[in-house]
């Protein structure tokens, strides 16, 4: 009997821990789906400052900074600089992977995901991989 018993244990017991981390893997999806899928307007992203969304919108105005430090290229959504409510920032650093977008997506529709960040009181989501920034 306790042959049988030692058995099944070696033959199963890992059954209960492959459930663990099959429940854990889950579940960690799920905690991660809403953010992924909460889509904001320009005007909404101020009140989720601190969260991972995406925000929709028109690029109203655009801008690459070649003479500042950073080299920042940024893409108003919503509403044209100096009146913007939410900008796209992506850095010089990785400029590169983006083209020229500042041309490129002035007047389209884009999404863009990640951190929302609060910049001097206006909502930005810094993107570093083009796979943040889609266009619908």
């Amino acid at each position: 009997m306790l042959k049988l018993a030692a058995r099944r244990t070696r033959q199963h017991g890992n059954r209960g821990s492959l459930r663990g981390w099959r429940l854990a893997l889950v579940l960690l999806g799920l905690w991660a789906l809403p953010a992924a899928a909460a889509e904001l307007s320009p005007e909404e992203a101020s009140k989720h400052i601190g969260e991972t969304a995406t925000v929709c919108g028109v690029v109203a105005s655009a801008r690459f900074l070649s003479g500042a430090r950073s080299r920042p290229t940024l893409l108003n959504l919503g509403k044209p600089y100096p009146d913007k409510v939410f900008t796209a920032t992506i850095f010089g650093d990785d400029r590169a992977k983006f083209g020229a977008p500042e041309k490129a997506l002035l007047g389209k529709r884009i999404c863009v995901s990640g951190a929302i960040k609060d910049f001097r009181g206006v909502p930005e989501i810094i993107l570093s991989d083009p796979r943040q920034l889609t266009t619908p």
